[in-house]
Order: C-alpha cells, then sequence, then structure tokens
C-alpha cells in the first residue's frame, strides 16, 4: 500500500505545483484529513462498502464546498478508486514532498523537562546553518527519557537520553562486556 500513497501523492503534488498551488492544496488535504481522522462517522461513509461510490462522491462535494477543485477532483479519484483509506499516507508523503519543495527540515527535540525557548531556538538554528535548510521545530516534552535529549532530524534520531544510556549499559552488563 505504501507505493499506492507514494503515487497519489506525486501525482496530487505535481498537479498542484503545475496550478502553482501547493501551499493551498497541502493546506486543504490536511483539513480533509484531520477531519476524517477525527470523526468515526466520515470513516465510516468514507471507508464502508455499505455506501455506493456516487453517495461518497456526492457527500464529500457537499463536505468540501469551496475546495480547490484539484482537492476535490483528486478526493472524487480516491472515492472512485476505493483508495480513501490510503488518504492519511498520501498526506505523510505529499508533506514530505513539499518539505523537500520548500527546503524544509523537521526536527523534533524531546527532552524530560520543558526546555527554554531560547535552547530550542538555538538548536534550531545550528541544525539549519549544517543543513542549509529551513528547520521546522517541535519541542517534544517525555518524562520517560530521564534526562538528556532526543533529537529527530527528518528520519534520522539521535539518542542522547539517559535512558538509552542505561539500556546501552544493561546489553552491556547483560553481554559481560561492561
Amino acid at each position: 500500500m505504501e507505493e499506492i500513497a507514494q503515487v497519489y501523492a506525486r501525482s496530487l503534488f505535481e498537479v498542484a505545483k503545475a496550478d502553482d498551488k501547493l501551499d493551498v492544496v497541502r493546506e486543504q488535504l490536511g483539513q480533509v484529513a484531520d477531519a476524517v481522522s477525527e470523526s468515526r462517522d466520515l470513516q465510516v461513509f468514507l471507508f464502508s462498502p455499505y455506501f455506493s461510490t456516487e453517495e461518497k462522491i456526492q457527500g464529500l462535494g457537499r463536505a468540501i464546498s469551496g475546495a480547490d477543485p484539484a482537492v476535490a477532483n483528486f478526493l472524487a479519484l480516491l472515492v472512485e478508486k476505493h483508495r480513501m483509506p490510503a488518504l492519511f499516507r498520501i498526506r505523510q508523503r505529499f508533506e514530505a514532498l513539499w518539505n523537500e519543495e520548500n527546503r524544509v527540515l523537521p526536527v523534533q527535540i524531546t527532552s524530560a523537562i520543558a526546555l527554554d525557548d531560547e535552547t530550542v531556538r538555538a538548536i534550531g538554528e545550528r541544525i539549519g546553518e549544517r543543513t542549509g535548510r529551513k528547520v521546522e521545530l517541535r519541542s517534544v516534552v517525555d518524562p520517560d527519557i530521564l534526562g538528556g535529549i532526543v533529537l529527530q532530524v527528518g528520519n534520522n534520531v539521535l539518542d542522547a537520553s539517559i535512558r538509552n544510556r542505561l539500556e546501552n549499559l544493561r546489553k552491556q552488563v547483560a553481554r559481560g562486556t561492561a
């Protein structure tokens, strides 16, 4: 299924890029995916075989009136091809393509306690300088890491948490190499 999501996301991305509407399409696709994610009734309606394709397209048309034609046509195509359950993966793939196009690098900083804004900003600036990309920062507090930080930069993870160090030490002791 991942391959299908990539194909659909790439197709929508190319149409949006050609129409110079990448930001609009990204926003509207996100709104639809969020609405479907948050509503069990919408999920049942759009994913269930009990409703006909025509009923789904009509209902979707009423729900997204005013949407960009590229988004409306894309969603109707997903319904016609019975690919609506792939909507969330398509959104993820579209986001990745949008980030690449705009040279945005998502960065998540996880710490055991809330970091001050200056520290978070400094980490983001440093990563931005090293990568030459715009950094989209997100800071998360997770007391389970005990201390230190975990940096997720794009798809790469740097785990400098105390929890990770203790786990590595536990493995060494279990192997008898400590």
